[in-house]
């Protein structure tokens, strides 16, 4: 048994020794060894002695073989104003109309979508402070949707106890 171990941590070590400058026998012995893992995909650059420059794929995902979504995460930025006491996010939608945008607040989770033609967005953006759902205000102008809450008052919930 201990032999088997040997053989095979041999193996292993001679084969991460010679891919150290062979990065693409690292690839291939990882995709014929695993049918899961993560999908990873890129490109490497290089000049090489010639001086021109060398272009070479890798991963274990071909770009014709990834999932394809129509839809587009918008861009959404959360602005906590302390001294007004609300919590804002800015959401770039560009392309769509006010009738178009779907706004639904569940649980300090803002789920932001919308669809126009050929124009298809959707987002979830965790709130990370308590707001108060139920002030919700949204505006929508020139392709950015501005949703600003009231930051909810945490109430006290301790309680003094008289000692006797």
């Amino acid at each position: 048994m201990t032999n088997f171990f040997e053989t095979e941590i041999d193996r292993i070590f001679k084969t991460m020794s010679n891919s150290f400058f062979d990065v693409d026998d690292i690839f291939e012995e990882f995709k014929s060894n695993s049918n899961s893992g993560p999908l990873f995909y890129g490109y490497t650059m290089t000049v090489g002695p010639d001086g021109k420059p060398s272009v070479q794929e890798y991963g274990n995902a071909k770009p014709e073989h990834l999932p394809i979504s129509n839809t587009r995460e918008a861009i959404v930025d959360t602005i906590v104003d302390e001294k007004e006491k609300v919590v804002k996010l800015i959401v770039e939608m560009p392309g769509v109309e006010k009738t178009d945008v779907k706004v639904l607040v569940d649980k300090n989770v803002v789920d932001i979508s919308a669809e126009h033609g050929e124009k298809k967005y959707h987002c979830k953006v965790p709130l990370q402070h308590k707001v108060d759902e139920n002030s919700a205000k949204a505006s929508y102008k020139n392709g950015v949707l501005e949703i600003v809450f009231k930051q909810a008052v945490e109430k006290q919930t301790s309680k003094k106890v008289e000692v006797e």
